[in-house]
């Protein structure tokens, strides 16, 4: 892997956990949800809103690409 792969991967990462465990805390509070529905509903919302990051190589050498729901199109990282 290269430095900008394990960086998106990183990126992807950290993305992710902090929003599972925002969704895991506000679906525990403020649901009635119990059990295995509380991890399982955080994931499924975490793993729709996290930002996706992906390192390609491109004529101008290896770039970072970030593609998110709220933004429209990619956006070149690094």
């Amino acid at each position: 892997m290269t430095k900008l792969q394990v960086r998106a991967f990183l990126f992807q990462l950290g993305c992710f956990a902090i929003l599972f465990t925002s969704f895991r805390f506000i679906v525990d509070q403020y649901t009635n949800l119990t059990g295995y529905w509380v991890p399982l509903t955080a994931f499924a919302v975490g793993t729709l809103l996290s930002p996706k990051f992906q390192a390609v190589k491109t004529k101008d050498g290896e770039k970072l690409f970030m593609k998110w729901i709220f933004i429209k199109g990619l956006r070149v990282i690094g």
